[in-house]
């Protein structure tokens, strides 16, 4: 944003659990103390509104970006979001493996760019959504404390590989309905979810479509087995996968199934899906 920073607002999650989040905010104001940036810390109260701020940097993980885009779902200034959480997943998809100081010089020279969201049972998403399988691992590490990465999620997969039954359900992508028994269903703007499993391997942030990831059922050992092909995103072959790219779906089931949204647990029996693009506007 070169020319246009005036006054920057730091968003800070305060009640990340490994404190990583405040730590960060405070590394990245002396930053820009030390750049001569303007900008307002915003921890336990964060903005009403948005008159005389230029941009927003979000400093947290994928949850803290995803409360941030449902509190302000017409946020039209220029986001950011430094890694804060365990995951970590629309970081990484944004800025790699960027240091701290890499990324504020890198932030404080580019320019803004549109990237999509999601939008499911009138919340958005800019990660994706998983059901079933996906959702059952997000409530069991619901509330509790988590390493950093992936090893939490993966901790949780292997405990529930092999107790985990498919689900009855019916999917309509407008071009396609089917029905049948299903592992997991994703539904990715983003490539990664849980830490860098890349899901989704195709997905982009701003290609104004929405990737659909359908596990069908898979005998317990063969879940082991292919678990390691799941998280290199080398499973799109596989004959009990099914990969499409839709703008709208609708999901169902019989009974209530375990979900998440960025890594935020919610359930449902019915999932409407629809891709917004160009919804919010990132520097990266």
């Amino acid at each position: 944003m070169p020319e246009t920073v005036q006054h920057i607002a730091l968003i800070c999650n305060p009640t990340a659990t490994n404190k990583k989040a405040v730590e960060v905010c405070r590394k990245v104001s002396t930053l820009l103390q030390e750049r001569n940036i303007k900008h307002s810390i915003f921890i336990t109260k964060w903005p009403a509104g948005w008159e005389g701020i230029s941009g927003a940097w979000i400093i947290g993980g994928d949850g803290t970006v995803n409360y941030f885009i449902n509190q302000y779902p017409y946020c039209s200034i220029p986001l950011s979001v430094f890694a804060g959480g365990t995951g970590n997943d629309l970081h990484w998809m944004l800025y790699g493996k960027t240091e701290v100081i890499s990324q504020v010089d890198r932030l404080l020279q580019a320019s803004p760019r549109p990237i999509d969201a999601g939008f499911c049972n009138g919340t958005l998403f800019l990660n994706g959504v998983g059901i079933g399988f996906d959702g059952s691992i997000v409530k069991d590490l619901a509330g509790k404390s988590k390493w950093p990465g992936k090893t939490s999620y993966f901790i949780s997969i292997i405990k529930h590989l092999w107790g985990y039954r498919e689900q009855r359900g019916k999917i309509n992508t407008g071009e396609e309905r089917m029905q049948g028994k299903y592992f997991l269903i994703s539904v990715a703007n983003g490539q990664r979810y849980g830490g860098g499993f890349q899901v989704a391997p195709k997905a982009s942030l701003s290609d104004g479509l929405l990737d659909l990831n359908v596990v069908k059922e898979i005998a317990p050992i063969k879940r082991l087995w292919y678990l390691p092909v799941i998280e290199q995103g080398r499973h799109l072959e596989l004959p009990f996968v099914m990969y499409r790219h839709v703008k709208e779906i609708e999901i169902s089931f019989e009974t209530i199934q375990p979900a998440h949204m960025d890594g935020e647990y919610f359930e449902a029996k019915e999932f409407k899906i629809e891709i917004l693009p160009k919804r919010f506007s990132f520097v990266y």
